[in-house]
C-alpha cells in the first residue's frame, strides 16, 4: 500500500473518542490554501476512510482544521462564550508520499496535543 493520511480525536476531559467532529483538510502550499475535503469523525473518533490514500497523498504542506467548538458546546455545560477552543488548525508537511502519516488530536475544552503517530 502506498502512503496514507489518517487522524483520530480523543476527548481527554471525558475519556472517550471525539465523535461527530467536523474536520477540514487543506492544501497549504506557498501560503495558498485550497480545500481538499470535509469529513466528520465516527463514533470511534476516527474517519471512516483515510483522509488521503495512495496517489492522493503527495509531497507538500497540508493543514488539518479540527472544528471542536460545536462538540464542546454539546458535551460540556457552562463553558464561557466565546469558547476557548473552537477551531484547531494544524499545519504539517508530507515529505514521503509512500509513508503513513497519522495525526491524532488529544483535546479538552482548555488544551490540546498533537503528534505524528503510527
Amino acid at each position: 500500500m502506498k502512503g496514507r493520511l489518517t487522524t483520530h480525536i480523543l476527548d481527554t476531559a471525558r475519556g472517550c473518542p471525539g465523535a461527530n467532529i467536523p474536520i477540514t483538510l487543506w492544501s497549504a502550499n506557498n501560503g495558498e490554501k485550497i480545500l481538499i475535503k470535509t469529513v466528520r469523525t465516527n463514533s470511534d473518533g476516527r474517519t471512516d476512510a483515510p483522509l488521503l490514500a495512495n496517489e492522493e497523498l503527495v509531497v507538500q504542506v497540508y493543514e488539518l482544521v479540527f472544528h471542536v467548538g460545536e462538540y464542546f458546546v454539546e458535551h460540556f455545560e457552562n463553558l464561557p462564550r466565546p469558547i476557548f477552543l473552537d477551531q484547531i488548525p494544524i499545519c504539517f508537511a508530507v515529505a514521503d508520499s509512500n509513508a503513513h502519516y497519522h495525526i491524532p488530536l488529544l483535546v479538552s475544552p482548555w488544551s490540546y496535543s498533537i503528534y505524528r503517530g503510527s
